[in-house]
């Protein structure tokens, strides 16, 4: 059977299967993106904005497509993975309108000579993504990459093989090259050959620790540049003086988007002590109106996870940390299907030694801190292997920027929850990765800064 394979998590039922390619499927398809390199190369990145516009009219003509297909492989609301999709098309959008002007050469001061340093384009880039964001997480590097100049091939996650076809046929027949993003099926032997070809320039993964350290390592080991968004169990901190209605807001999906399946979702809720019964009985009352149901039905707020397997390795932590000390302040009732539900949970009392303190629980799962100050709330952020995002709720902005700036972290939401536009840059730092995507930031991730200085009047 093959192991790229669409299980519907409502009915955990398969649809659709994908077969592993052949070496010589994999070399014909590298040698189209490098042939298409070699092309890009002689041509400025204008010449690809106004195709990228197109691609991003395409992604647009076609969300209910690609929301339906999101949905039905992984599981998340279909008013979700529409919003996911024009999120998409505003990051094509943005890279159309901005990334020639962000491309232009950059002037040096130098008394040596006239200098500057150009961008270039360095070669195919191999992506590997996750289920997660289906879309969102394809467009993220294909989109600046591609008026960068450099092809991208793509391994998506093996629970989300329709999704990636879909997606590469909409962006071919909107009118992007051959060899611009080609979707492969590889096997992990398979991918590490990709990785080490001379053609391939770049790798950039989003996923899991344990994916990131595997793919990091055979890019290492071949000299390859990496980009690495991992994990997190990002810190949500309520300062005493937030105001209620802006916590409320806030707290009303900072666990629940997409299931509590977001690399930046809330993780730790870290609250100072005169808030915490508040912020405890507002997750309850999150939590408990939700209503289980089938994804594509618009009344649905509850969907199953992406997996069955992703359910039970919840429910795994979660047995972990309550034997472990941890208390249940809230699970939701018993959920009557065959689906992949995981009833979202409520835990606090997470002792330091609790395995579940320094993991990523990913899923609707809230685990709640008290602390008693701004010091106190900033060294239980830090106290965490990963750093990715975070968020601090409070009235006083001068107080609020001054707790973000001390949060070791990559990304800091105030009075929000996580949030991603093209031109914001995206990533973290520990074991959640490094290098940025989006914003200009993530359009230099694979560019060659070719400095040119003239010297011709020091040697006349």
């Amino acid at each position: 059977m093959s192991k790229y394979q669409s299980v519907n998590p409502y009915t955990n039922e398969a649809f659709a299967s994908y077969d592993n390619p052949t070496s010589k499927q994999i070399d014909e398809a590298i040698n189209l993106a490098h042939a298409l390199y070699k092309k890009w190369r002689h041509e400025e990145p204008a010449s690809r904005a106004e195709i990228l516009h197109d691609i991003a009219n395409a992604l647009k003509e076609h969300e209910d497509e690609l929301a339906k297909m999101m949905t039905l492989e992984m599981g998340k609301l279909l008013s979700e993975s529409k919003e996911e999709v024009e999120l998409c098309v505003s990051i094509c959008n943005y890279y159309a309108d901005h990334g020639p002007e962000m491309l232009k050469p950059t002037k040096l001061n130098s008394d040596l000579g006239n200098a500057y340093y150009l961008k270039q384009s360095t070669g195919v880039i191999m992506a590997c993504e996750p289920w997660n964001f289906p879309l969102y997480q394809v467009i993220r590097v294909f989109a600046p990459n591609f008026i960068v100049g450099n092809p991208i091939l793509l391994k998506h996650a093996h629970n989300v093989p329709g999704s990636a076809a879909l997606t590469a046929k909409i962006i071919k027949r909107a009118g992007a090259p051959e060899g611009s993003l080609i979707n492969l099926y590889p096997s992990y032997d398979q991918l590490a050959d990709i990785i080490a070809d001379p053609r391939i320039q770049g790798v950039a993964l989003t996923g899991s620790e344990r994916g990131g350290s595997a793919v990091a390592e055979a890019a290492g080991k071949n000299l390859k540049k990496s980009t690495m968004e991992l994990g997190g169990n990002d810190a949500f901190i309520v300062l005493d003086d937030a105001d209620p209605q802006v916590l409320r807001n806030v707290l009303n999906d900072a666990r629940t988007y997409n299931d509590g399946q977001v690399c930046t979702s809330s993780k730790r809720i870290i609250v100072e002590k005169s808030r915490y019964d508040e912020v405890l009985h507002e997750l309850k009352n999150v939590f408990s109106n939700l209503k289980a149901g089938d994804p594509l039905e618009a009344d649905t707020t509850l969907p199953p996870m992406n997996s069955e397997k992703a359910k039970e390795k919840l429910e795994a932590q979660v047995k972990e940390a309550i034997d472990a000390g941890a208390k249940v302040f809230y699970q939701y009732p018993e959920i009557d299907s065959k689906g992949a539900f995981f009833r979202p949970t409520i835990l606090t009392d997470i002792a330091k030694d609790n395995p579940v303190f320094d993991k990523e629980v990913f899923g609707p799962i809230a685990e709640v801190f008290v602390v008693e100050d701004d010091n106190a709330a900033i060294q239980l952020a830090n106290d965490s292997s990963y750093g990715l995002g975070s968020s601090v709720i409070g009235s006083d902005i001068d107080r609020a920027k001054k707790v973000s700036a001390q949060i070791e972290t990559g990304m800091t939401v105030i009075n929000g929850r996580w949030i991603t536009s093209g031109e914001l840059p995206f990533g973290g730092i520990k074991k959640s990765g490094y290098g940025r995507e989006l914003s200009g930031l993530g359009l230099m991730a694979f560019v060659n800064e070719h400095l040119v200085i003239d010297v011709t009047k020091n040697n006349q």
